[in-house]
């Protein structure tokens, strides 16, 4: 069965054709925080080439730690964060998970955190694989 979401009021939805994400992280970068208006954020990386995602999507873009560019894709109607598109790694998307539908988001199994740099001190959970900062290829 394919993933499948949408933002807040509906007006963006995707599918991935696929199972299951490549990987469920905690991301704990600043943006990610920002983002989320939260301590981390968590997100199901997919294959950008399985992604199939319609509806308003506005983007920013910043640079990334790699010094590439990384894009925001959020809904330009209820302002739903929906992922994070970095260039240095060109085949894959963060979807945020909260947008995944609810029925997936239910068994979402998290097993990395990236970014553990930034996660903020009262975090106290910690996963099988922290990464400092983005894993490489």
């Amino acid at each position: 069965m394919p993933l499948a979401g949408h933002c807040l009021c509906k007006a963006v939805t995707y599918t991935v054709d696929i199972d299951a994400p490549l990987a469920t992280a905690y991301d704990h970068c600043d943006d990610c925080q920002r983002q989320s208006g939260s301590t981390y954020s968590l997100v199901a990386v997919v294959p950008k080439d399985k992604l199939d995602l319609s509806g308003p999507v506005k983007t920013w873009t910043g640079q990334g730690s790699s010094g590439h560019p990384v894009h925001r894709l959020f809904c330009s109607e209820c302002g739903s964060p929906i992922a994070h598109d970095p260039e240095a790694a060109p085949e894959i998307i963060a979807l945020k998970a909260g947008t995944l539908n609810t029925k997936i988001k239910q068994t979402l199994k998290p097993d990395t955190e990236i970014w553990t740099v930034s996660k903020l001190p009262f975090c106290q959970e910690s996963l099988a694989h922290p990464f400092e900062h983005m894993p490489g290829p």
